[in-house]
């Protein structure tokens, strides 16, 4: 089964992360911010990717620990349950509408983390979340992951809808570059044989 568990602890958070990667799209989310629990959400439910978050951090400074620090347990264990990556999609790209938002995301599990992120916020923040979080999670996951990663946002108003655009997109991408291509064979998806170098 393609699932994998990751803990991480530090001075500044405790994350506990668990994915299965054919799962239904079940989300157990608790990280004590609740428009970040709702993209992580939103997240599991688009991918079908079973996640579990807990997570306990310095929330009395700011949400940036515990933001960041989600986006690398989840990266490494989605990295972790993709094993060898053998019959994987590997590619997967669209673009995804939020209302008048229309954002564009292309992935490749490549073993080669990249994040180009080209998004613009209209508000500093979404409640209390600061917008500027949407990218270190990102940056976080992607680096972790082992994934390249393009997100750009071709328009879009309302800054809940560009950020809930970025996460979808980035969940319906996932859906299809982990899916395994019964074509593939259980062969590795690249020329050299292997992922990540």
């Amino acid at each position: 089964m393609r699932a994998a568990s990751i803990r991480r602890k530090t001075s500044e958070t405790e994350v506990e992360v668990s994915v299965s990667l054919d799962g239904t799209g079940k989300a157990e989310v608790a990280t004590g911010i609740g428009f970040f629990d709702h993209m992580l959400d939103l997240l599991a439910r688009h991918s079908r990717i079973d996640i579990a978050v807990r997570a306990k951090g310095d929330l009395h400074v700011d949400h940036h620990h515990t933001t960041e620090d989600v986006g690398i347990a989840l990266g490494q264990a989605l990295r972790q349950a993709l094993g060898d990556m053998a019959g994987i999609t590997r590619y997967a790209s669209l673009h995804l509408p939020m209302d008048e938002t229309l954002t564009r995301v292309a992935l490749d599990i490549s073993g080669r983390p990249v994040l180009v992120f080209r998004v613009a916020f209209p508000r500093d923040k979404i409640g209390a979340f600061d917008t500027e979080l949407v990218r270190e999670w990102f940056q976080a996951f992607a680096m972790n992951a082992g994934i390249t990663l393009h997100v750009e946002t071709l328009y879009g108003d309302n800054s809940h809808h560009i950020a809930e655009s970025c996460f979808k997109g980035l969940a319906r991408a996932l859906r299809t570059a982990v899916a395994v291509d019964p074509r593939n064979a259980g062969e590795i998806p690249s020329t050299k044989g292997q992922l990540g170098g």
